[in-house]
């Protein structure tokens, strides 16, 4: 996706061959206008997929995964990191591993969000080692629905998850293929 693409270049900061900084338009102050395009573009990709849901990951899944579901006309689910008083009974909750914070987390769905029959697009910022998308992918599963899909805003195709993804047998669409980080350059997959 070019508008992506053109903005990771202009305003990505490269932190080091692992690891890109976009907090300036994604993951922590949020360029609108952006978002609604992803959301657009995710929306096109899965118009003929029977979308019922979406789901992602708090916190900077929801912009991009609003403005899909948003544009597909069906609700978002977001798993939660963290329990609350009023998230603590009859979840699904599945451990995953967080590649940026280099940290376990427990996330969790209220099972009253999910139910067999739903067809799920998951949407997610990165994809780094693919941990995210598949603990999401076994909440989704565990519901009894199906996974139409797994979108990414951003895609480190030098690490693994795209492979492990795929070779589990899910559909992965990225928006933006980052091959390499190497020499703070920004380099692209179709480069």
């Amino acid at each position: 996706m070019k508008a992506l693409e053109d903005k990771i270049r202009a305003e990505g900061i490269v932190l080091s061959d692992q690891v890109l900084k976009v907090d300036s338009f994604l993951n922590h102050q949020v360029d609108a206008e952006l978002m609604l395009l992803i959301g657009q573009e995710f929306a096109a990709r899965y118009a003929e997929a029977g979308v019922t849901k979406v789901l992602t990951l708090e916190s900077s899944g929801i912009a991009p995964a609003v403005m899909a579901a948003l544009a597909l006309k069906v609700p978002l689910v977001f798993a939660r990191k963290q329990k609350s008083v009023t998230l603590k009974d009859d979840l699904y909750v599945e451990t995953v591993h967080s590649f940026t914070k280099q940290q376990m987390n427990e996330v969790a769905v209220s099972r009253k969000f999910l139910s067999p029959g739903d067809k799920v697009l998951i949407i997610d910022d990165f994809l780094a080692h693919g941990e995210a998308a598949l603990g999401m992918a076994r909440i989704v599963e565990a519901a009894g629905a199906a996974v139409a899909g797994i979108g990414i805003v951003i895609e480190k195709s030098f690490q693994s998850g795209a492979a492990k993804l795929k070779e589990a047998g899910y559909r992965v669409d990225s928006l933006a293929r980052i091959s390499s980080l190497t020499g703070g350059e920004v380099r692209f997959a179709e480069e």
